[in-house]
């Protein structure tokens, strides 16, 4: 996969998409990535402009949409492969890990990060899809960029080493994962679970379903409506206590 990243701060984007897995998918070829400075596009001038007043007054300052759509042009072309081109956007759908899914089967994306107080509507015309990270508003597109990125990178194939992990993760079965321990057994009072020690597959298995069920009911109980799992009668009455408890000590 490709993704080719539009910001007016590429600077940011090396130590984190060098690091950890993301720097390991690099090297492995299963990514490339690229951050491109919207400067390089910008008005004629020694000020490299790329934004400006609003019209109708206003605070802040306006992403043009000159420099966005040349770039877009230019950046597109650098690959054969048709770029899926997402706009990082605060009114954007929330992003999701089924989001993430989809666009890992993709060959190719191009963020585009917005900055300022916003960008011209026009720019909105060059985006297949405009994604936020939350309910809140950050001071430009590049974090959510980056969240997006990573989200994306460790699914592609061969990136994780453990494909099977991802099935079991937060979110990608419609429930929160399961609780993790590792050594030791004991540790200032706090024990691992006998059963996680017995050695017994079909045991284990059950703890960890029952107890993503129950840390979904109290953690993020509105999961549960949402997602599309056969539950067993027994299944059904421990997430009916669990929400029971949970309406109690609200």
């Amino acid at each position: 996969m490709r993704i080719d990243v539009l910001t007016a701060f590429p600077e940011v984007f090396e130590p984190v998409m060098a690091s950890g897995m993301l720097g390991i998918a690099r090297a492995k070829g299963a990514l490339e990535f690229e951050a491109h400075d919207l400067r390089d596009w910008a008005l004629p001038g020694v000020h490299r402009q790329i934004d400006d007043s609003p019209y109708g007054g206003g605070s802040g300052m306006v992403l043009r949409p000159e420099p966005v759509f040349e770039a877009v042009d230019a950046v597109g072309a650098m690959d054969a492969r048709r770029a899926f081109v997402i706009l990082m956007s605060p009114q954007g759908e929330r992003f999701t890990q089924a989001h993430a899914e989809q666009l890992a089967g993709r060959d190719r994306l191009l963020l585009l990060c917005g900055r300022y107080e916003g960008f011209d509507e026009r720019i909105r015309s060059l985006a297949d899809l405009e994604l936020s990270i939350g309910d809140y508003v950050l001071t430009g597109g590049e974090l959510a960029a980056m969240v997006v990125s990573d989200a994306v990178t460790r699914l592609l194939p061969g990136v994780l080493g453990g494909e099977t992990s991802i099935d079991d993760e937060s979110f990608t079965t419609g429930l929160l994962e399961y609780p993790h321990y590792t050594r030791p057994a004991e540790y200032r009072g706090m024990s691992v679970p006998e059963v996680l020690r017995s050695g017994d597959h079909g045991k284990i298995a059950r703890w960890r379903r029952e107890q993503s069920l129950l840390r979904t009911a109290h953690r993020r109980p509105d999961l549960l409506e949402a997602a599309d799992i056969e539950l067993t009668d027994t299944e059904r009455r421990l997430i009916e206590g669990a929400l029971h408890e949970h309406a109690e000590d609200e």
